[in-house]
């Protein structure tokens, strides 16, 4: 998810730009051959760079372009990071696999792409404290070659896990099999989907436990909440440009005519600077108030993708770290309550991270905290807490 400065989406901007600092604007070589790609297994690294700046004392980092699958089980190059200890001495590591908040869904907008990436993860010195591997993705067509595939659930789990066999092909890493996701926002609904698909999409991994932050779950009553919004208004321009260009329809399906060239100048606003952030408000602004055709939330096409991408329950037993903010007007808090309750229902071992008069755009911020004292136990062997009934 994104932005808001009096509410939701242009506050996350700003919040991602003042903790991430200034993007640059190369991205990875989309130079991966056709053979290379069938030839090679999920995971395998096609192309390697250092990792520029944020690399914590002790530790290294490298920018990679690695395999994965796209929408339909096909290889495809996706980039990401890997920072890890820099001793390659001692047992297996365990993983923590970041999933970040919105922050485009165009090429130029991958976290990989700024010149520190370490500001970006939350709870990193926690982390690397810990002595825990990080690995953190772009997703599928931010930062390498194709469209980004904003909010597909399945698509986004499957790059991130792909992230944590990325670094296990690297010997010195030394990740072992043993991995947690954390995600906030759309990360968060990365993190969940991760919890879905782990296990049948890689069974030699084992997964500990979801923590998301103020995650997207429930994507029609999301939208339908936020479309009065300026920070709803950012969203359905990504969105829509996103599925646009992943399924292949026209936008002038959706888009009134006169409001066509503010969409698309909204859709692919990124966090660069904050020169950029102001820009992305300007944008925002330009857009005439009435700039759709339907209601994303009732048109056929578009509310099916969001159900097909809506976070279903997860299997009984695993454990669940959620963040909510109390003041959250973009993520709303009674959704999330409500999704923790049907995770509970289905033998779900939920935490539930309640921060009164938190909002959205600090929830991993404030949780990262609680989320790595939960990680902690869980890498230990133990069993956290639930708040589950």
């Amino acid at each position: 998810m994104g932005r808001g400065m009096s509410s939701g989406l242009r506050r996350i901007l700003i919040a991602c730009c003042f903790l991430a600092g200034h993007f640059v604007t190369a991205v990875a070589s989309d130079d991966v051959s056709p053979v290379e790609l069938a030839q090679a297994k999920p995971g395998t690294i096609f192309r390697i760079w250092p990792l520029q700046g944020g690399v914590k004392h002790g530790y290294k980092g490298f920018r990679v372009l690695y395999r994965s699958v796209g929408l339909a089980g096909e290889p495809i190059a996706v980039s990401g990071a890997i920072m890890f200890p820099d001793d390659a001495r001692g047992e297996d590591r365990p993983v923590v696999a970041w999933a970040h908040p919105t922050t485009g869904v165009v090429t130029k907008c991958a976290p990989t792409l700024m010149p520190n990436l370490s500001t970006a993860v939350q709870g990193l010195d926690y982390f690397t404290n810990a002595g825990y591997v990080i690995v953190a993705t772009d997703y599928m067509g931010l930062g390498g070659p194709g469209v980004h595939p904003y909010l597909f659930g399945q698509n986004a789990a499957r790059t991130l896990i792909d992230s944590v066999r990325a670094a296990r092909t690297l010997s010195n890493v030394r990740a072992g099999n043993r991995f947690i996701v954390w995600g906030h926002s759309q990360g968060g609904h990365t993190a969940l989907f991760t919890g879905r698909e782990a296990a049948r999409y890689a069974p030699e991994l084992k997964l500990l436990g979801v923590a998301a932050a103020a995650p997207a779950t429930q994507l029609v009553q999301l939208f339908d909440a936020d479309r009065n919004t300026s920070s709803g208004r950012s969203l359905t321009a990504m969105a829509l440009y996103s599925w646009s260009r992943t399924l292949g329809f026209a936008l002038s399906e959706y888009v009134v005519p006169e409001a066509r060239s503010s969409f698309v100048r909204l859709a692919n606003d990124c966090i660069q600077d904050l020169q950029d952030v102001f820009k992305e408000g300007d944008d925002e602004r330009a857009l005439i108030r009435k700039f759709l055709k339907t209601d994303p939330t009732k048109n056929p096409r578009l509310r099916s993708i969001m159900q097909q991408n809506s976070a279903g329950t997860l299997p009984a037993g695993m454990p669940v770290f959620l963040a909510q903010g109390t003041s959250d007007d973009l993520v709303r808090p009674p959704i999330t309550r409500a999704y923790a309750k049907r995770l509970c229902q289905a033998g779900v071992r939920v935490k539930m991270h309640l921060m009164g008069g938190v909002g959205h755009m600090w929830a991993a911020r404030d949780s990262a905290y609680a989320a790595s004292q939960w990680m902690d136990t869980l890498f230990k062997g133990r069993v956290p807490a639930s708040d589950c009934n």
